[in-house]
């Protein structure tokens, strides 16, 4: 049985959230989320509180009810305060800036990367090295940020490329050279 799906989700005031048949529809002050979900599980809301069951006991059902109530969380949480994720760019030369819809950064190799900024997120990049990503899916957020950080990973001999803010890259020792 999921342990986090027996919690119930509290709806904060300004908080809409509509439950269709294969839907739920949340709408904030900051914009409106939707996400479908399976028939393994039965979502109500009474009393200010989102309310996710399974439909029967079976393994599948059970994670399910944990998958949808954390969904449907982050929702909740997106609509009303939102997230943000903060890169660190490091490097001799590395650079990132926004233009327009676009995010243009110099990583070190011949021609500068353009990442096109997805509808509904915001980005802000200063002078120092750092982007940060900020939007009210908490997936969408995630996912822009994951495919920045691919472009170039943090190596962990010079520490050179791009990382989170709350990540650490354990540093190693290079060759210890001639004797």
């Amino acid at each position: 049985m999921s342990r986090i799906g027996k919690i119930p989700v509290t709806v904060p005031a300004g908080v809409k959230i509509n439950v269709q048949p294969a839907s739920v529809d949340v709408e904030g002050p900051k914009g409106k989320l939707s996400q479908h979900y399976t028939a393994n599980v039965f979502i109500e809301v009474k009393d200010g509180l989102v309310h996710v069951t399974p439909t029967d006991e079976t393994k599948a059902a059970n994670a399910a009810q944990g998958l949808y109530r954390n969904l449907i969380h982050n929702m909740v949480v997106g609509v009303t305060d939102g997230f943000s994720r903060s890169l660190i760019i490091n490097g001799v030369g590395y650079r990132a800036e926004v233009q327009g819809k676009m995010l243009v950064m110099n990583l070190g190799y011949s021609s500068d990367f353009i990442a096109v900024i997805p509808e509904g997120l915001t980005v802000a990049a200063d002078g120092q090295g750092k982007i940060t990503v900020s939007g009210i899916d908490k997936q969408l957020v995630g996912e822009f940020c994951a495919q920045i950080r691919k472009l170039r990973k943090p190596e962990p001999y010079k520490g050179k490329g791009i990382r989170y803010e709350t990540e650490t890259i354990r540093r190693k020792v290079g060759k210890s050279g001639v004797k």
